[in-house]
């Protein structure tokens, strides 16, 4: 009996333009009211979440969230209250050095995630649309000069932006070349390369907030589309691709639908394998 759902947000749970889908509104309500735990997995900052949680009607009762790529669980009550669960980071040194080294041309953005902000340097206008979309708070820098971050909260992870995937595949290679002892590398949302601590993914910090909830691996689900979704479908009890994921991920997965994101692909797990 599934009692954990962990859910990718972006081209998996949310429509391409950042709406939720009724039907996946109402098939969470009743998961939940059921006694399930239906928990975003996702690569942003968990303070992009509560529009979210609070148009699926989640923000009533204490609500997980699982950011930065396994990098943290955040626990929000309803008055707000954010207490955090768990934390994976980096260091400030191994930040620099990500950012460093991927700075291979001009165009290049750049995403530096603390606890609680997200910091971008040289933002494209493709992502700046991206960024309202979701309505994703950020603070622009126009200094490569991050010594600042030593004063702010730690850091979870750095990623890099560019429309080009073999800009990207430069970038994921620069750097893993030289921290491949140090860094996770994903990719995700055919736009971003992202680079968390070795040892921190989706899965892995998935599967710990299984633990803190006394809930067996077995009955954890979950869901995803692109490659930064590999970890916590394999890790899942049962791991699901929505019809639009990469071919890889369908490759991994226990399930997969024959929903996109834009199909209510949430909405047609829950209803047909688990309610």
């Amino acid at each position: 009996m599934i009692q954990l759902i962990l859910s990718d947000l972006d081209e998996t749970l949310l429509n391409d333009d950042g709406s939720i889908h009724q039907k996946n509104i109402d098939a969470i309500q009743k998961f939940t009211q059921n006694g399930g735990y239906f928990v975003p997995n996702t690569g942003r900052s968990y303070k992009s979440v509560t529009g979210t949680l609070n148009t699926l009607g989640l923000n009533q009762t204490r609500q997980y969230v699982v950011s930065y790529n396994g990098g943290a669980i955040i626990a929000i009550e309803p008055d707000g209250k954010e207490e955090v669960v768990a934390q994976h980071n980096m260091s400030l040194d191994l930040a620099k050095k990500i950012f460093e080294l991927g700075q291979i041309q001009d165009d290049v953005d750049t995403h530096i995630y603390t606890l609680d902000k997200l910091f971008i340097y040289n933002i494209s206008p493709a992502d700046k649309q991206y960024m309202s979309e979701r309505q994703v708070p950020y603070t622009e820098i126009t200094s490569d000069d991050l010594t600042f971050l030593a004063n702010e909260k730690p850091i979870m992870k750095v990623i890099f932006e560019h429309s080009e995937p073999a800009v990207r595949q430069k970038i994921a290679d620069n750097v893993t070349n030289e921290l491949a002892l140090s860094v996770l590398l994903t990719f995700s949302s055919n736009r971003y390369v992202e680079f968390n601590p070795k040892g921190v993914d989706k899965g892995v910090t998935g599967l710990e907030l299984a633990d803190i909830l006394h809930i067996d691996h077995d009955n954890t689900a979950a869901l995803g589309d692109n490659l930064n979704d590999a970890a916590q479908i394999k890790a899942a009890g049962i791991g699901v691709a929505v019809a639009n994921a990469k071919q890889e991920i369908k490759d991994i997965a226990d399930i997969v639908l024959t929903t996109t994101n834009n199909d209510a692909a949430v909405a047609d797990f829950i209803e047909n394998y688990v309610i």
